[in-house]
């Protein structure tokens, strides 16, 4: 388990910290911790290099919304033998503190992936079941969902997730870096 910091404890000492948000574009833009780098989860591994080099230079803390997902990427990092500690509760316990939360100019608001898998999820349920009324064995699609999410907590992963990450609304055009940006102010 990775090593973990409060809201509370980073807020002092987020200058001492290279901080690094792994949630998605879309999540990204519409509100992180000042200063944040965003380096989405499934983009991580690529960084590698350039986080190990940070790490060097002083200690990293990464964020996601509420926490599962920094605590993989702590995994991730911990395993490429990078020190990181991740942030509890993520950007919501943040910002519930009364702290402030950047968002570049002309952003808006996305829902967390969390919530974002939890409506496609559900909405798929109902329309099994709904279809199923009309092409009997349609409600293999509701268990097929059903059991991808019982992995995915299992697994602390999530498919879902992951593709929903690549839709249009959760990759905003303008406002945010791309990969390289960040990956060339990691060097700095």
């Amino acid at each position: 388990m990775a090593a973990s910091l409060t809201a509370e404890q980073l807020e002092p000492r987020l200058g001492q910290f290279t901080v690094i948000d792994v949630r998605s574009p879309g999540e990204y833009a519409g509100g992180h911790i000042p200063g944040a780098l965003n380096i989405p989860l499934d983009k991580l591994q690529r960084a590698l290099p350039d986080l190990r080099a940070a790490a060097e230079r002083g200690e990293l803390a990464v964020v996601c919304a509420s926490g599962a997902r920094s605590q993989t990427a702590c995994s991730q990092l911990a395993a490429a033998g990078i020190p990181a500690f991740t942030v509890v509760g993520g950007t919501a316990a943040w910002a519930q503190g009364g702290r402030p939360l950047d968002r570049p100019a002309g952003a808006r608001a996305v829902w967390a992936m969390d919530r974002q898998v939890r409506l496609a999820a559900g909405s798929l349920v109902i329309a099994g079941m709904l279809v199923d009324l009309a092409l009997p064995g349609a409600r293999w699609v509701s268990a097929a969902i059903g059991a991808g999410l019982v992995f995915s907590a299992l697994s602390n992963t999530c498919a879902m997730g992951t593709m929903l990450a690549k839709l249009p609304y959760n990759r905003p055009r303008g406002g945010t870096a791309d990969l390289d940006d960040i990956l060339g102010n990691l060097r700095k």
